[in-house]
């Protein structure tokens, strides 16, 4: 394991994509205080802003990185890795676990925007609360989240899931606006309640909510009440709402499951 505790956190935000599993596999103490990290509009060592112990494995899948303390103005943490794992005791910024491959990332704490960006394997687990776009495409994109799971013990701000292609994405407590736009596949599943527009331009997937919705799409096609639902391979018990769409899109294949408690006044 490697062991980076935190100095005082810069005001101006660090960026550390360069400290993954992948790229700590083999190297010496004194090279991975070396690595060079952003900060700013220049890089500086990691041991600028990390006390480094510890013994890196000899392959990212032996590779353990823990972050011991709160790092809440550092981003891209885990972004790209392919094997092993990080696990943060504290808070996180940006982008934890984009592009992710592979391997494990916990979060003891909460998430800023981004988290899991582009994810195309391996697991994210936060603890706390997470930002907006979490499982979303890049900016100007229009894939995002491929694959892997995430899975968010608290709530989760809006845009979550935002062009979905693919892999599960959880949440355990309530969302903001817009869960899964332009989702075109994979399954999205909110345990708590949603504000308002779940599913808007989805042409595939599916989303779940155990929850009360504020506000739901015209663009959905009513199709009955189903109970004990069976998503991917999980059984889902009790009573559920499906719906089909959104028709404001072509083709459209979405399906959506709202629980029947609490959602009267969304059915037809």
């Amino acid at each position: 394991m490697i062991t980076l505790t935190p100095k005082e956190q810069p005001e101006v935000p660090i960026e550390i994509d360069t400290i993954t599993p992948d790229s700590l596999a083999g190297k010496t103490i004194d090279e991975i205080k070396n690595i060079p990290i952003l900060h700013g509009n220049g890089q500086v060592p990691l041991a600028e802003f990390f006390e480094v112990e510890g013994e890196a494995g000899a392959t990212a899948a032996e590779t353990k990185i823990l972050i011991d303390g709160d790092v809440s103005q550092t981003k891209r943490i885990g972004q790209g890795m392919t094997a092993g794992e990080i696990t943060v005791k504290g808070n996180v910024n940006m982008y934890v676990g984009a592009e992710m491959e592979g391997g494990l990332i916990t979060v003891e704490g909460n998430a800023n925007a981004w988290a899991g960006q582009n994810m195309r394997g391996g697991e994210l687990e936060i603890l706390g609360d997470a930002g907006d776009y979490v499982g979303a495409s890049y900016r100007g994109d229009w894939r995002g989240m491929s694959g892997g799971k995430i899975t968010i013990h608290g709530n989760a701000k809006s845009e979550i899931a935002e062009y979905m292609n693919g892999g599960k994405l959880i949440v355990k407590g309530d969302v903001s606006i817009m869960p899964g736009i332009h989702m075109n596949n994979g399954v999205l599943i909110i345990e708590g309640n949603v504000i308002a527009r779940a599913g808007g331009e989805m042409a595939g997937g599916t989303i779940v909510i155990k929850g009360i919705i504020d506000e739901f799409l015209a663009g959905f096609e009513y199709l009955g009440v189903e109970k004990d639902i069976e998503v991917e391979g999980e059984v889902i018990p009790g009573a559920f709402y499906k719906f089909k769409g959104d028709y404001a899109i072509k083709g459209a294949s979405g399906i959506i499951y709202a629980a029947v408690a609490g959602n009267a006044h969304i059915a037809p």
